[in-house]
């Protein structure tokens, strides 16, 4: 794969809370995030005009829903669009495991095969860490290996959740925490979110 300005590892929450008409919203709201122009704008707008993408689904378990796929189009967002929209909900609905989560998406991460100007992980969910490694130090270990976390809290669970985010989850240069009410909001905040990654800007949504 040819180098790119951004590697991007989506790291989505598929816990119990998450149910399936929750996750079906969540999902069409990643695929058309693809199909933006706005978001194929910052995906090509850098020096090097294109992104690396992947996506994780995690629980208590993690699967890739989706494996590394360089956008610097129109036409190749389609495709991860289509593609996102055909991943089957794997793992297993469990626990929120939000370090183990976050642990998998840095992995995911260093395997991307295309060298990257910046390294980010998009965690989205709709609670917080209730099972295996808490999340801080995670976060830490990829603070110290320059990469980025960032956070998209979906409110209708815990409304809190946010705040949780901002003190245990996100890290890094240039690292924000954003939320939307519930998934019926999810399409636009994924959205924006995309584009301010993409572009790097920083400050506070």
């Amino acid at each position: 794969m040819e180098d790119v300005d951004v590697a991007l590892v989506l790291a989505v929450d598929v816990s119990a809370s998450v149910d399936y008409g929750e996750f079906a919203l969540m999902v069409n709201g990643l695929a058309r995030a693809f199909l933006d122009p706005d978001v194929i704008a910052a995906a090509t707008g850098g020096p090097r005009g294109a992104v690396a993408v992947a996506a994780l689904y995690w629980s208590d378990e993690q699967e890739v829903a989706l494996p590394w796929q360089r956008i610097a189009g129109a036409a190749e967002g389609a495709r991860v669009a289509e593609a996102l929209e055909a991943a089957p909900r794997l793992p297993r609905p469990g626990a929120t495991a939000l370090g183990e989560g976050l642990a998998a998406a840095l992995r995911l991460l260093a395997q991307c095969p295309a060298r990257a100007t910046r390294l980010v992980v998009d965690v989205s969910g709709d609670g917080a860490s209730n099972r295996g490694r808490p999340p801080g130090p995670i976060r830490d270990v990829a603070f110290s290996g320059g990469a980025t976390i960032n956070g998209l809290a979906v409110l209708n669970e815990e409304p809190d959740l946010l705040e949780h985010y901002t003190r245990e989850v996100i890290g890094g240069p240039g690292a924000f925490a954003t939320d939307c009410a519930d998934y019926a909001d999810f399409a636009e905040a994924i959205g924006r979110k995309l584009v301010r990654e993409m572009r790097g800007t920083v400050g506070t949504v």
